[in-house]
């Protein structure tokens, strides 16, 4: 089953929200882009996915570290990257005897000093071809570094793809990379993103919560699309992320599930079938070009792109000192009131008289919300009564005098739907001092 869009989030939004950036993350990297990421068409990346399928049928049946079908695999990925004008290099390591290989590519320009890197591995497991695991991620990858190439994008950052050997064994070749990178090169890379199993056949949408800002990025790119997100528990530490973010780096990412099962609540917000495996064929030999959730591919492979151009794009973070709450609170349809919590410390004195207030609302009839900022002492501020009809989601910052506050204690952001039928959640709520 397709996963279905919450009614009044209509593609206009969507893309509207895309446009926008829409980012709220602390710092967020991605609030000065000039340039909306482009849509990743679906139909290209399921062309890179029946290719390597076609490789593993030729190799027998797999992909895998040491075997035809993954030097095959990354043969073609590195001639499409050579086409479209990237520098590729192809690195050699050994492991369980036989030769393995990372493939790196960078997009000229940028400031060799910042490079946001994003990578997939590209082995299977010896038993099937690795269509989800990992062919969608790494053919989105690829499909979003051959996007910068039609684009011509020429980002702040220096834009770095990498595809991993032999990941399947415990994270070979990532792990080669990352410690054969000098210090002073690895304190470049500003942030990595992984992409491992992101069209579950039963899908689910996750997160990887290990830095806010990466993690803001793309929970704002899903509530543009109004689709609720979880963090990221079942593949933590399990995949090509984790070299780099024991070495210091950012990381962040998205999956689809694996062999973890999905619950009744999950099935209930994202479709699917609860009390099954979000990819049945995990580590099997149906993991071929059928074991693939259509909407599910595209709508990951669009927010691969998405953090990428807002990532690379932009270099200035917001000024001040930020608190923010990201976890996600549900509005319950005409119901009581929900609340946002954000601690803040360490500040001296009152609050300024121009307190910037951070509201993002995944909502798909904001008509029917009223928004409060209160006070840690109970004072109340009120941001949005009831305004903007049928409009799909807040993602706004106000501006509030609360200069008669305390600045420190518990600011609370309130959320009340007063009519029925259409219903939301806070996806996060941030303040910002100067």
């Amino acid at each position: 089953m397709n996963i279905s869009v919450p009614r009044r989030v209509t593609a206009a939004a969507a893309l509207a929200a895309l446009a926008l950036g829409g980012l709220t993350g602390t710092a967020s990297a991605g609030s000065q882009a000039a340039v909306a990421a482009p849509d990743i068409p679906l139909a290209n990346v399921k062309q890179h996915l029946a290719d390597l399928q076609s490789i593993a049928t030729a190799n027998g049946g797999n992909r895998a570290h040491g075997r035809t079908g993954y030097k095959a695999s990354i043969d073609f990925v590195k001639a499409k990257l050579d086409a479209a004008g990237y520098t590729t290099t192809l690195q050699t390591f050994t492991s369980s005897g036989a030769t393995g290989y990372n493939l790196i590519a960078d997009w000229p320009g940028g400031d060799p000093s910042q490079v946001l890197m994003a990578g997939s591995h590209l082995d299977s497991v010896t038993s099937g071809p690795g269509i989800n695991d990992n062919g969608s991620g790494s053919a989105a990858t690829l499909e979003a570094a051959l996007a910068v190439s039609r684009a011509q994008l020429q980002p702040t950052k220096h834009l770095r793809f990498g595809w991993w050997g032999a990941e399947e064994l415990g994270l070979i070749g990532s792990k080669y990379y990352v410690n054969n990178l000098p210090a002073s090169e690895r304190s470049k890379i500003s942030g990595y993103l992984n992409f491992d199993m992101i069209g579950s056949p039963n899908p689910g949408y996750f997160v990887y919560d290990d830095d806010p800002t990466i993690e803001q990025t793309f929970k704002d790119y899903y509530a543009g699309l109004g689709i609720p997100t979880e963090i990221e528990t079942e593949g933590d530490g399990r995949s090509d992320h984790a070299p780099f973010k024991n070495a210091g780096i950012p990381v962040g990412g998205l999956f689809s599930g694996a062999d973890y099962t999905k619950t009744a609540a999950q099935a209930q917000k994202w479709g699917g079938t609860s009390g099954q495996a979000f990819d049945r064929c995990y580590h099997s030999s149906c993991d071929t070009t059928a074991n693939i959730n259509d909407t599910a591919l595209d709508r990951n492979a669009d927010a691969v792109a998405y953090a990428i151009w807002n990532l690379s794009t932009g270099t200035t973070p917001p000024t001040g000192t930020v608190f923010e709450n990201t976890a996600d609170v549900s509005v319950p349809d005409n119901g009581a009131a929900v609340t946002s919590t954000v601690n803040v410390t360490g500040v001296t004195g009152n609050a300024p008289s121009t307190l910037k207030v951070g509201v993002n609302i995944v909502h798909t009839y904001i008509g029917d919300l009223v928004v409060d900022l209160i006070a840690p002492d109970g004072s109340v501020y009120n941001l949005h009564n009831r305004s903007g009809g049928s409009a799909d989601n807040i993602n706004q910052t106000y501006t509030v005098n609360a200069s008669s506050e305390v600045a420190n204690g518990a600011w609370k952001l309130r959320v009340q739907d007063k009519a029925s039928v259409d219903t939301g959640y806070i996806n996060s709520f941030k303040l910002t001092f100067p």
